[in-house]
């Protein structure tokens, strides 16, 4: 195999097509990865961790890719992905135009996300079907409707389950309606509590259909991992989510932000 890249990792980035193509981001190149699928591939952990905010090295990784003292900084931004229903930011990303949507990745989820990260987080999350429901003027709103639907539905993936197959298909938009009836007065009273055209539902819409580069899916889940092996040599196999799928084991890319890693093919 030859060394085709060398860098720091970010999350992989995504474009839909008939299926989504990925590329490894290391530093400031991409390596698409598509077409090393149903080949041996081998990747490095050098040993170098590098803070994703501000570059600096550091011994340990904090929430995927922090350095210990930028982890502090931003703490109220991670309360806030954590509890957008407590959100009390009056700036920044939280006060951008959120969407409130459906998903099928390991079975019906609601969600949250910035409207500039559709569909990105639906590729993020493995999703094989979502569905844009409600658009809305901040984080704080998209946060509080979160934590009513999810009365009803989940509102998190089991990533075991999203990794050992395609979800059964769904009817997103007889799903939507349902929720919709279900909770269509406390969702006035939270449109009448802040500016009544703040909240808007997204009638007509359609479904989108996501479909992923995997060749094989695992029966039996195993994760690699940078900390306890620093290399990974296997036969890739697929790519879902942020996971790579190797006849040996899945790995999650994104959970390794910051590690300075070697591409081989």
């Amino acid at each position: 195999m030859q060394l085709i890249g060398c860098g720091t990792l970010r999350k992989m980035n995504s474009r839909i097509e008939k299926t989504v193509q990925y590329a490894m981001s290391l530093s400031e190149s991409e390596f698409p990865l598509n077409s090393m699928i149903n080949s041996d591939t081998k990747i490095v952990f050098t040993g170098n961790i590098y803070c994703v905010e501000c570059g600096r090295k550091t011994k340990k990784s904090f929430n995927q890719g922090y350095c210990y003292p930028c982890f502090q900084k931003l703490q109220q931004f991670f309360t806030c992905l954590i509890h957008p229903e407590k959100c009390r930011c009056d700036k920044g990303s939280c006060m951008q135009d959120h969407i409130v949507y459906l998903a099928n990745s390991s079975g019906l989820k609601i969600g949250i996300t910035r409207a500039t990260q559709i569909p990105t987080r639906w590729v993020d999350q493995g999703a094989t079907q979502a569905l844009a429901i409600i658009r809305v003027r901040n984080r704080l709103q998209s946060g509080m409707l979160e934590v009513l639907i999810k009365q009803q539905i989940a509102d998190k993936t089991n990533w075991r389950d999203m990794l050992r197959g395609v979800a059964k298909p769904l009817d997103l938009n007889l799903e939507a309606d349902n929720i919709l009836d279900r909770f269509r007065s406390e969702i006035d009273e939270i449109k009448d509590r802040y500016h009544p055209f703040g909240i808007s539902i997204l009638n007509g819409m359609k479904t989108v259909n996501i479909s992923y580069p995997v060749n094989i899916y695992p029966d039996k889940i195993s994760s690699y991992n940078f900390d306890k092996e620093p290399m990974v040599e296997d036969k890739l196999v697929g790519i879902k989510g942020q996971y790579l799928i190797f006849e040996g084991g899945v790995i999650n890319l994104r959970k390794f932000s910051g590690y300075e890693v070697e591409l081989h093919h």
